[in-house]
């Protein structure tokens, strides 16, 4: 993996760099100021002075996770400080997001991704799986979205998961079967990048904790339509759909671009030879196979015991330092958990604000006001549309979702949708989302930076997989809700 490679994988999660050359700082400052200061300062007959300063700065926020004229947490930090010293908030609400549980699963989640990062379990659960299941180019498909799949519960990003994990198996075996970027990326190494990359987030639609936006998704499902996500419901929803996709996205990238070579020996050959230089499993490993099972029962069975899946993960964590499996001095390497953690917090709490101050209710009634009378499953197929390529104009998964999600599913109860089918639908497409480009996640640039696959080719593929998502999704999906009682 290059340097450019490895810069984007110290990014914050899910929040890649522009796609191509970075626009001067003095545009992406502008397009932060401009509708945050038209916001701020212009009258707008639907909402207070209170509300139109808190939308002003939520909006100027959002657009800066975009054009990045500062790291996210910089940006974040400053937002906090303008609410306090402009009087929008009091000190202790833009503080409050702090105190939130959902916050802490997130920060969590990531610690338990470094583990796997450096005790080496990741890249031997995909090396294990190669070695195992690739027979044909399709089952070698097959063997990396499993690989990603099992990681999936436990890595709360793309970014570290598909990125850090995934993408140095699939580029490794890409390369020992002679299949490099250029003449020979047709021989098998473009079908295992796209088949790598369109599984990985397909994965983080999965789980309540297999997206860092996931949990916070729950909380707005929770604030705004009072509706519980909790780990099992959400599985329980995405399973039949879910595995679906799995089975069907490599198979028809498999006929989308065809790779010429059948004999997988040699990818089997290399994860054997990648087996043998780490060794059995050493003990360390052994004791984090143990804890995340454990907590993994932990938060299926979270309704029987009553323990938060915050306080399940906290407990995870503290076994893994008690036996040793990570350092303290691990856990505070690991930057992009305490990044999270200081800019999800406010984000969080700006997004309560909003809903407490009544003005998403007011924005989604004004924007949706010409869905009035449809019929509410033509409204939901009509907001989960719009909410899924809305993503062509984001390069974030976080962001779209903190400044979209809750008012569409506003609007979706607002026309009837049962709380449950206004919920899930959005928060599932709030990963699929990420087929369309290659800058849409904080995965995409580190596959497509591989260079097996031209942009106008990942970007055709990228729309024909959505419509395939959405179809598996919104289609198969909605009998199966149906069918276990959702709506």
């Amino acid at each position: 993996m290059g340097a450019a490679d490895f810069s984007i994988l110290l990014r914050v999660v899910d929040i890649p760099p522009f796609p191509a050359s970075r626009p001067p700082a003095w545009w992406r400052w502008a397009a932060v100021l401009g509708p945050g200061l038209l916001l701020y300062l212009i009258p707008l007959p639907c909402l207070n002075l209170i509300q139109r300063h808190l939308l002003a700065i939520f909006v100027a926020t959002i657009v800066a996770l975009v054009a990045q004229p500062l790291p996210m947490g910089a940006s974040v930090v400053v937002a906090m400080t303008l609410l306090a010293l402009t009087r929008t908030l009091t000190p202790a609400k833009v503080l409050s997001g702090f105190s939130n549980i959902t916050v802490w699963l997130i920060f969590l989640a990531f610690l338990f991704g470094r583990a796997f990062t450096v005790t080496g379990l990741g890249k031997r659960i995909g090396y294990l799986f190669v070695r195992r299941f690739a027979h044909s180019p399709l089952s070698l498909g097959y063997s990396l979205a499993a690989a990603d799949l099992v990681l999936a519960p436990f890595i709360p990003s793309d970014t570290a998961r598909g990125g850090s994990v995934i993408f140095p198996v699939t580029r490794s075996v890409a390369g020992a079967l002679g299949s490099e970027p250029g003449p020979t990326a047709g021989r098998i190494g473009a079908y295992l990048v796209l088949a790598s990359f369109h599984t990985t987030y397909t994965a983080s639609a999965m789980f309540l904790t297999s997206m860092a936006a996931n949990p916070l998704i729950a909380e707005f499902a929770m604030r705004v339509g009072h509706v519980q996500l909790t780990w099992m419901r959400w599985f329980a929803g995405a399973s039949v759909p879910g595995f679906l996709t799995l089975a069907v996205v490599p198979w028809v990238l498999c006929r989308l671009v065809k790779p010429t070579l059948r004999d997988m020996a040699p990818a089997r050959e290399h994860a054997r030879v990648e087996l043998h230089k780490m060794g059995s499993f050493r003990r360390e490993e052994k004791w984090l196979a143990a804890i995340l099972l454990a907590v993994m029962v932990g938060w299926v069975t979270s309704n029987w015991h009553g323990i938060s899946n915050t306080f399940v993960a906290f407990a995870g964590i503290s076994a893994i330092l008690l036996t040793r499996v990570l350092s303290w001095d691990d856990l505070l390497a690991e930057r992009r958990a305490w990044d999270a953690l200081i800019w999800f917090a406010p984000l969080l709490m700006m997004s309560d604000a909003l809903n407490e101050t009544g003005v998403i209710k007011i924005l989604s009634g004004c924007l949706f006001s010409m869905m009035a009378g449809w019929p509410w499953m033509l409204v939901l197929m009509a907001l989960a549309v719009s909410y899924f390529y809305l993503h062509y104009t984001f390069a974030s998964l976080t962001a779209q979702t903190t400044a979209l999600y809750p008012g569409f599913v506003a609007a979706a109860l607002a026309a009837g949708v049962p709380p449950l089918l206004a919920a899930l639908p959005l928060a599932y497409l709030s990963s699929l989302n990420a087929a369309l480009t290659h800058y849409g996640t904080g995965s995409a640039p580190v596959f497509f930076s591989a260079g097996y696959v031209r942009q106008a080719e990942w970007w055709r593929i990228g729309f024909l997989i959505s419509v395939v998502d959405l179809v598996i999704w919104m289609g198969v999906g909605t009998g199966w809700w149906k069918l276990i009682g959702f709506w």
